[in-house]
């Protein structure tokens, strides 16, 4: 315990925080991060998501080893007040290391609430505006057939929305398989070329309005691999075809000119995921800059970030659509439905199928019915984590390192990967 960190006020009653420790596993082979928060009260705990997955070691260590000591004997009650302490206290502020290293212990502690008051989180949160958040799963294929063949079957399980990714020369291709020496006389035979996803993008979006018809809601990610006008390009091209959104279109490099992208797009542009700072998501809001602001909620340190940025959001006609693919744990998805369904700024929610292991080791871990993901009624966020299962799961360092350098361009040059 550090008597310096304590608060200048006391509990209204000795409740408090006895341990703060980083829990990883990776039941599906993706890196999960999770902080667990101990009180003095036996049986009472708190778990929040904290997964950066490609630097799952760093995250650990600082809630282990910076983080932790602060905290201990604090009251779990505190949240606003913890939030600022673990933010301010690195000096050097923000960044997905520390800021998912205040999000596990920020998600933590408002699930410690909702247990103190036998509520679920979102009732904490003024309750529900609509029963159950919307969501979309990934179609992908080697070939445009093989894409619509997957959207046609997501469909056929009552989803609503659907995002379309297919293949192509190379290996570097983003969500769906490529084919190894696409481009057999360059450089880099495995590279992955911009002018040729430009031509083929909206081919692909022309079948999938012929095959799969004008009700479903089509979506896809660039994966900030275009240029400002290239983007523009990209997105009037697809205007026919009528997108929910088109996400990542330019790498966070070239964010300053997100806004005009955006002004110039004839469909609705969805970004945020990369971003690592709360004042920073909030001046995409701030700068019309994005249509649906697409945060990973723990990069941004956690729900009472995001909560501040639903309200911005609401006040300047901007929606939400937060990052949810499997590098986000059971308990950020719960985080994430608590979000969208206290929210009239909500738009859609990015939804990934666990699989057997991660809802063993994660009992509780919610599952879309019909495309829908509904909140748990459970005081919390009515997600567990069983410590024993998550041990035979150990994560592997290095996977996304080994992939992002095999991303290029044919003449060899790094893309974003």
């Amino acid at each position: 315990m550090m008597p310096e960190t304590q608060a200048p006020w006391p509990g209204r009653d000795k409740l408090a925080i006895t341990s703060v420790r980083a829990i990883v596993t990776a039941p599906e082979g993706i890196p999960l991060v999770v902080v667990r928060v101990d009180t003095s009260e036996p049986g009472l705990y708190g778990l929040g998501c904290a997964t950066f997955t490609q630097r799952f070691h760093a995250v650990a260590a600082t809630v282990d080893q910076h983080v932790a000591p602060m905290l201990v004997g604090r009251h779990p009650a505190d949240i606003e007040d913890i939030n600022r302490l673990v933010h301010l206290s690195s000096y050097w502020r923000n960044g997905p290391v520390l800021n998912n290293a205040l999000s596990g212990v920020d998600q933590a502690l408002w699930d410690i609430a909702g247990k103190r008051a036998g509520m679920p989180v979102y009732e904490l949160l003024g309750g529900r505006v609509r029963a159950a958040a919307d969501t979309y799963l990934h179609a992908a294929g080697a070939t445009i057939e093989e894409t619509l063949a997957a959207a046609a079957s997501l469909i056929s399980q009552g989803y609503r929305h659907v995002r379309l990714q297919t293949g192509g020369p190379g290996l570097g291709t983003y969500g769906a398989p490529g084919t190894p020496g696409g481009y057999p006389s360059a450089p880099y035979p495995d590279g992955w070329d911009a002018n040729r996803y430009l031509a083929a993008t909206p081919a692909l979006f022309e079948a999938a309005r012929a095959s799969l018809g004008d009700e479903v809601e089509l979506l896809h990610d660039v994966h900030s691999r275009l240029t400002p006008k290239q983007a523009v390009v990209l997105a009037r091209a697809l205007e026919p075809y009528r997108l929910f959104f088109l996400e990542d279109v330019v790498a966070p490099e070239h964010y300053d000119r997100l806004p005009s992208v955006t002004a110039a797009s004839p469909v609705p542009i969805a970004v945020g995921e990369q971003l690592s700072s709360l004042t920073d998501a909030a001046r995409f809001v701030q700068t019309h800059a994005v249509d649906l602001l697409r945060v990973h909620v723990s990069t941004v340190g956690g729900l009472s970030a995001c909560r501040k940025l639903v309200a911005l959001c609401e006040l300047n006609g901007v929606r939400t659509a937060w990052h949810g693919p499997g590098d986000v744990s059971p308990v950020g998805v719960a985080a994430n439905i608590a979000l969208d369904v206290t929210t009239a700024a909500f738009g859609i929610q990015e939804g990934h199928v666990y699989d057997d292991a991660v809802r063993e080791v994660f009992p509780g871990t919610p599952v879309a019915v019909h495309g829908y993901l509904y909140p748990s009624d459970t005081p919390g966020w009515g997600v567990d984590l069983d410590e024993r299962l998550a041990a035979k799961y150990p994560p592997v360092t290095g996977l996304h390192e080994r992939w992002a350098a095999r991303v290029r361009r044919p003449d060899g040059g790094l893309e974003s990967p």
